[in-house]
């Protein structure tokens, strides 16, 4: 008896495991470039028509189910994309972005951020099944893109950031499931 109490002790004392969604680790805790430990929030698929394009997972320092209170945090943040489609090109997602910033922000900020929109968009090229895009937010730094395992460039602007997590977590969001997942508010199924 003694023993299953201890073990039973120690297995709560584990790290978090991965949470998979459609064959894919996601990760429960991740560390942004600065060393500093974020928290999965929420993760979902993001699906067009019948196809599964990519799993999101939004990162914050603390949890929480407000889209307000995400995109006016100050501190780090990390989106993941993990892509599950097998082939998406590079014209497709700028024009996805383009739509996203369209549709979630005031033409007084897509004026103000249009050279930070226009370097954001350079940074991506073709992405294919398994590769992952990390759109890290740092309050000292700005926003970071890597594709792929490699660094694209930073977006210095802090009001970059918020401008982009518009696209999943604003009042016209890519879709409203995922946005409701990315803030943990439903589950993946």
């Amino acid at each position: 008896m003694r023993y299953l109490i201890v073990f039973a002790l120690l297995l709560g004392c584990l790290p978090a495991q991965a949470k998979e969604i459609s064959g894919v680790q996601v990760q429960e805790t991740v560390r942004t470039p600065a060393g500093r430990e974020l928290r999965l929030n929420g993760a979902g698929i993001r699906a067009k028509f019948v196809f599964d394009i990519y799993i999101a997972a939004l990162y914050l320092g603390k949890q929480t189910a407000a889209a307000e209170e995400v995109l006016t945090d100050p501190g780090p943040k990390r989106v993941v994309m993990h892509f599950l489609h097998k082939h998406v090109a590079a014209e497709k997602l700028v024009a996805a972005w383009n739509e996203g910033f369209a549709a979630n922000n005031s033409t007084e900020t897509l004026d103000s951020l249009k050279a930070d929109i226009a370097a954001f968009n350079g940074f991506f090229t073709d992405v294919n099944r398994g590769d992952r895009v990390i759109l890290d937010f740092d309050p000292t730094k700005g926003t970071s893109v890597t594709i792929a395992g490699q660094k694209k460039g930073t977006i210095a602007n802090r009001e970059f950031y918020p401008a982009l997590l518009k696209i999943w977590l604003g009042d016209k969001p890519v879709t409203e499931k995922l946005k409701k997942q990315l803030l943990g508010r439903e589950n993946h199924t």
